[in-house]
């Protein structure tokens, strides 16, 4: 295969990753606090074999080097749900799981059975003393204040844990809209947390849409042109067979 051909199927490639991108965003606009990802590409330069004149041909190929996630706020939408909460700005709740303690900002709580307050997967949500919350029987109109703090008409809970990290691109993403660090989180000093509200994703169907039009237009375009170049080696190497 000549080298103008590995150059094409090297853009066909994260073109088809990038796309991958794009319908895992578009399959999540409507999910709770998700956080839309993107694909950072190279240019990767060459040296061409036998190119040792003045001025040596480089060839250019294109390398997808990672995978980047936006984490901008999505917009809030007011639900009008008590136990509803969105987080405004850095933060995520602590929520215990059995693989240890899991991070997000999907703020659709709920109460169990039990009375233990639950993420909209059923993972308790912990408090900055570390213990989850219970509420009784006789605990009625419960409020959630800006700093974290939940109360009913019975008194003072607890305060909701909200932790930071120092490099959020080295989150990872976990089953359920959770992610997981290897760097211990930092609490946050100053809590924003909006009670009745919930953060949307912040996903822009239109800018995706848009963007897998173009990625596919720019695929097709690839593939009609090792298609070209394949007709053309052909036709090369019959033409060398008659001489």
């Amino acid at each position: 295969m000549e080298t103008s051909s590995y150059i094409a199927l090297s853009r066909q490639g994260a073109l088809r990753r990038e796309m991958d991108i794009i319908a895992n965003n578009l399959a999540n606009m409507n999910t709770t606090a998700y956080k839309g990802e993107k694909l950072m590409f190279v240019e990767h330069l060459v040296k061409s074999r036998g190119a040792d004149g003045l001025s040596p041909v480089k060839l250019a190929f294109t390398r997808d080097v990672a995978e980047f996630i936006d984490f901008s706020d999505g917009p809030i939408e007011m639900t009008s749900n008590p136990l509803d909460i969105a987080i405004k700005g850095d933060g995520y709740l602590v929520v215990e799981t059995e693989q240890g303690d899991r991070y997000t900002r999907n703020g659709r709580l709920s109460l169990d059975p039990q009375g233990q307050l639950v993420s909209q997967h059923g993972y308790p949500v912990l408090s900055d003393a570390g213990a989850p919350f219970f509420f009784g029987p006789g605990d009625e109109k419960i409020e959630i204040s800006n700093d974290g703090t939940i109360s009913t008409n019975n008194g003072e809970l607890g305060k909701i844990r909200l932790v930071r990290f120092e490099n959020q691109q080295e989150l990872t993403r976990d089953a359920g809209g959770l992610v997981s660090s290897e760097a211990p989180p930092l609490d946050v000093e100053q809590a924003e947390i909006i009670q009745g509200a919930v953060e949307k994703s912040n996903v822009q169907p239109i800018i995706e849409l848009t963007r897998m039009i173009d990625v596919h237009r720019s695929y097709d375009n690839v593939r009609r042109f090792i298609d070209g170049e394949g007709r053309r080696t052909e036709k090369l190497m019959e033409a060398t067979r008659t001489v």
